[in-house]
């Protein structure tokens, strides 16, 4: 590479205009907080089915939703699904992000 190309990637007086690497491409900083939901052992034998969280109710955390409700519909729809391999309680903490959208999924 020239040192004229070099130049116009990599100014010597601006250390902030540095160039990225790939690697910072492949891990972004995180913007946001880790998930408040902390899963059991079982958690990883988990299978996801898509139809599934196709039935989820959805709650957007507006002040017209009743989050009785929400949870009451949410709990409905997981009951109907049986995983030999981890518990309902697993089952509900990792489907539970799913129906949640908008301002609601920032809670997590």
């Amino acid at each position: 590479m020239d040192e004229e190309d070099n130049q116009s990637l990599y100014n010597e007086n601006n250390k902030n205009n540095r160039v990225r690497i790939l690697r910072d491409h492949m891990n972004p900083t995180r913007t946001s907080a880790p998930s408040c939901i902390v899963f059991p052992p079982d958690a990883s034998h988990f299978n996801f089915k898509s139809s599934i969280i196709q039935l989820l109710p959805f709650f957007h955390g507006s002040d017209l939703e009743n989050p009785y409700l929400h949870l009451r519909e949410f709990e409905e729809v997981c009951n109907t699904y049986n995983d030999s391999n981890c518990s309902m309680n697993t089952i509900r903490l990792k489907l539970f992000p799913f129906s949640l959208k908008d301002k609601a999924k920032t809670w997590l």
